[in-house]
């Protein structure tokens, strides 16, 4: 009889569960909103309200930005920009985990779930988070908005798909915005989202979802619930 591999049980519904990171593995929403609107007071722009800043969080930052801050000129981007990181970056490592993201995602990769994630952050933010947070074992595979393609493009959940072998149809997107929801929506991947980050539950409820979840207690037991086929 041939062995069946843990890590890809027929009985298994999903193989593969692709976490956003801010605000869905991090409680970074209203660090993230102040960055952009402290930057454009730091420059003498105007300030992006709450909704605006909170409405772009997960795509690639230059993105985000450039629409976050529609009426300034292109060329004066790249000032922003570093004026965000300096804000960003003397802040990020009072970031705190979501209560019970830690011990979830230790469950799931104990029970053989293969784990990635899929985040707007860019390389050396990510790893900067994973390091600090000591989630760097946890995940199997990673993509950044600035080593491939930024939400909602379904770019980084299919590298994710071929860098670990897994078929779209058996992998699950966990986020906090439509952009996750969209990026899995094209690609063929099923999505939760979850409702205590970004988006609030009805700019969610315009995208394709199977559930919204409001904290991490129910979508833990969601995916107790579900991580199964049903026979």
């Amino acid at each position: 009889m041939a062995k069946i591999d843990p890590l890809h049980s027929p009985q298994r519904r999903y193989d593969l569960i692709v976490w956003d990171w801010d605000g869905t593995v991090i409680d970074s929403t209203p660090t993230i909103v102040y960055c952009i609107q402290q930057s454009c007071r730091d420059l003498g722009y105007r300030v992006p309200d709450d909704r605006l800043a909170s409405s772009v969080i997960g795509l690639g930052i230059q993105d985000a930005l450039r629409r976050a801050v529609p009426w300034i000129e292109p060329v004066l981007f790249p000032k922003l920009l570093e004026r965000f990181r300096f804000h960003y970056l003397g802040r990020d490592q009072e970031l705190h985990l979501f209560p019970g993201i830690r011990e979830l995602l230790e469950d799931l990769r104990a029970e053989g779930f293969l784990l990635g994630v899929a985040t707007g952050k860019s390389r050396v933010g990510l790893d900067r988070s994973l390091g600090f947070h000591d989630l760097h074992h946890l995940f199997h595979e990673t993509r950044t908005a600035d080593e491939s393609f930024s939400k909602p493009h379904p770019g980084m959940l299919l590298e994710l798909s071929d860098a670990l072998q897994v078929p779209v149809r058996r992998m699950l997107m966990i986020g906090d915005t439509t952009h996750d929801l969209e990026m899995a929506s094209s690609a063929g991947v099923d999505a939760v989202a979850v409702t205590y980050g970004a988006h609030p539950v009805e700019t969610l409820r315009t995208a394709k979802s199977l559930i919204h979840v409001d904290n991490v207690a129910q979508l833990a037991q969601w995916l107790k619930e579900n991580r199964f086929n049903k026979m």
